[in-house]
């Protein structure tokens, strides 16, 4: 059993809105979040105000402790006072993709039977479609303002009193982002108050931050990533977020340049563009103090040259999962410069980790052997909603979870990820499920059978391949159809990028698809 260094962190057992925003009177006027793209800020004792206010409008609105608040927006400055507020209200957020089809937010919404949806004006369209399928949504509200809507800036007037709400922080959901886990469809992750709250004193040896240090947000807060290390993380600490709704390389530099952004926390696909695009040489980026990817592997010779460019230490990787709360392993910042190339990072303080065998699952590995990545501690999930059965899968008796991810440790303590049990495909960060597209493919009258998998393309991005079998009824299936099907029925990230027409499917005797032996394949020359 492999234990982190830090020194064992109390659990922190306070509602998230307290937990982050304690300090939030001594901050007082620090700007919490800038806008970055029109300069509107936010300061510490606003934002305090601003929630609190929000609250007792969501309250009188009828949200009451149990409901479940979808919120659907990009990034914004809104948006962590939208989430502070309803979880103050007693709600548990389900956070949505903006870009979800009004199908794909309908079935979340329905899962968790939420009652609410926060939104923005140009998405509201969508979150219109998704209630009325889904049934049960009580009221839509918006960020910013629309006809026939409330809006949270009409709740900054709320004369109605601040909700008291009895929350138990050890049980209560905060949090209920929706993950694939290690394989099949989108289940929602119930992340309590403590878990995430826990997992943030974790991280903080490893990563410290405070006034004055400056932190760009352009990963999304719906993603736990973005939650944690772009809205949680740095608004505890009295740092400065950066807002922007989208990575748009031009705007992205920008960004850096003129609020003197001092922290990066992106994605490989972040890490290529700063490597490699000539429009980086355009930008100031001297501010910069250290860079840290996840989300997805970076290559090592990518991080090299990411860094070498910027003048930086090496750029440091973390790791993790939303049913991790998310974090795990991270390079901790007085140690970047020591890492070696390819690690994501050491356990953060309180966490224990096994490697287990691939072939003996009981069997414990040493250093330098590669088996499945097990965790245990406190940040570890209390469960997939209403479904005690794939919980039970991934979270053994004894509290460890199984990450369906491989890796190996060093005698130093560092974790190198090298390949993964699970089925899941990280595109950009983003989890896009194979069974998910297999079952849509299925529903095309041309398609008599599909397997899904993850392949690599040119810019190192994870993209789906699907392996389909043409029904007899059409032998003229081509691979466009095949693609533009998925394209109309799911969100952009999930889109099937290649196909490969196959006389079968590869599958176990118990129907199980044969993944590894259509990766194989692939990657036979042709």
């Amino acid at each position: 059993m492999f234990r982190s260094a830090y020194a064992d962190v109390t659990p922190v057992d306070l509602p998230i809105h307290e937990a982050v925003l304690a300090r939030a009177a001594e901050f007082g006027s620090i700007p919490a979040l800038i806008d970055g793209t029109d300069g509107t800020t936010l300061t510490y004792e606003q934002l305090d105000r601003f929630h609190r206010r929000v609250a007792a409008g969501l309250a009188e609105a009828g949200v009451r402790k149990g409901d479940v608040l979808a919120l659907h927006s990009p990034n914004t400055i809104a948006f962590p006072t939208a989430f502070y507020a309803a979880t103050r209200a007693g709600a548990s957020v389900t956070t949505v993709h903006p870009l979800a089809t009004p199908e794909e937010f309908a079935k979340q919404l329905k899962d968790c039977a939420a009652r609410w949806i926060v939104t923005v004006s140009p998405l509201l369209d969508s979150a219109r479609r998704a209630a009325e399928l889904a049934g049960g949504v009580e009221e839509i509200f918006v960020c910013d303002s629309a006809p026939g809507h409330r809006s949270l800036i009409d709740m900054l007037a709320c004369t109605g009193p601040e909700p008291v709400v009895d929350i138990d922080p050890a049980e209560d959901v905060a949090a209920l982002p929706y993950s694939s886990g290690t394989t099949g469809v989108p289940k929602g992750v119930m992340l309590t108050h403590r878990q995430i709250a826990t997992n943030l004193a974790q991280l903080q040896p490893s990563i410290t931050a405070g006034p004055g240090d400056r932190v760009l947000a352009v990963l999304p807060f719906f993603h736990i990533y973005g939650l944690t290390a772009l809205m949680n993380a740095p608004l505890r600490h009295g740092a400065t977020v950066v807002v922007l709704p989208r990575f748009d390389l031009e705007q992205f530099l920008a960004a850096i340049q003129n609020h003197r952004i001092t922290a990066l926390y992106v994605a490989p696909p972040i890490v290529l563009a700063l490597a490699k695009h000539p429009l980086v040489a355009e930008y100031d980026l001297s501010s910069l103090e250290h860079v840290i990817s996840a989300a997805a592997p970076l290559d090592a010779t990518l991080a090299a040259a990411c860094a070498q460019r910027l003048g930086l230490p090496p750029v440091g990787q973390a790791y993790g999962m939303t049913e991790l709360s998310p974090g795990t392993h991270v390079v901790p910042l007085d140690l970047m410069d020591q890492a070696p190339p390819g690690t994501v990072g050491k356990l953060i303080a309180g966490t224990e980790m096994r490697i287990v065998s691939l072939d003996d699952p009981g069997k414990d590995l040493g250093p330098g052997e590669s088996g499945e990545i097990l965790i245990r501690g406190p940040q570890v999930m209390k469960g997939y909603l209403g479904r005690p059965d794939a919980t039970a899968a991934m979270i053994d008796e004894d509290g460890w979870l199984h990450t369906g991810d491989v890796g190996h440790v060093d005698d130093d303590g560092w974790l190198f990820v090298v390949d993964r049990v699970k089925e899941l495909i990280k595109y950009k960060g983003f989890q896009v499920a194979p069974a998910e597209l297999e079952a849509l493919l299925l529903t095309h009258p041309g398609v008599a059978d599909a397997a899904v998998i993850g392949v690599y393309n040119e810019d190192g991005n994870e993209v789906p391949h699907a392996f389909v079998v043409r029904h007899p009824s059409a032998p003229e299936l081509t691979e466009g159809e095949v693609m533009m099907y998925v394209a109309e029925r799911v969100s952009p990230y999930k889109r099937v990028r290649h196909v490969t027409f196959v006389d079968g499917v590869p599958r176990a005797a118990s129907g199980k698809i044969l993944r590894r032996e259509l990766r194989a394949a692939h990657k036979e020359p042709s």
